[in-house]
């Protein structure tokens, strides 16, 4: 069965995609721990990052710089925080999202039921950041 994430970039489910490219894409996850909390997800399913193959891990590690680049820029953030977990979904991803303050990074703390108008503001602020930044080739 396909993952939850295969569904979205499938078009199966909605989601707030930011980035698509041919290896990967950036969808904001639905526990924001901050405004433009983005996922950075490989289309090809696999479970582990540590089971991806090196080359698409650099180009992940490359689009998530990108997007806390641009999530930086959007929100106002003095740092962005990277984290992989891998136990949501079996599907690795590269979570990123803005911080203030290391109590940011804490997962207990997302968001359950964000307001869907400020998830789709958040989406086009990121997306208006990279565009900014010259990005445009990547979105979707």
């Amino acid at each position: 069965m396909a993952s939850v994430f295969t569904m979205i970039i499938d078009g199966d489910l909605p989601g707030r995609i930011v980035w698509r490219d041919d290896r990967c894409v950036g969808m904001l996850t639905i526990n924001p721990l901050t405004p433009g909390h983005t996922l950075v997800v490989p289309l090809e399913e696999v479970d582990e990052w540590t089971d991806l193959d090196p080359a698409l891990w650099s180009h992940l590690t490359d689009v998530a710089h990108k997007i806390g680049q641009a999530i930086k820029e959007a929100f106002g953030n003095s740092r962005v925080g990277v984290v992989i977990a891998g136990y949501e979904v079996p599907h690795a991803h590269i979570h990123v999202f803005g911080a203030d303050t290391m109590s940011q990074f804490d997962f207990s703390k997302a968001d359950p039921s964000p307001d869907p108008a400020d998830l789709d503001e958040a989406a086009e602020k990121v997306r208006t950041a990279l565009r900014d930044r010259g990005l445009g080739a990547g979105l979707p």
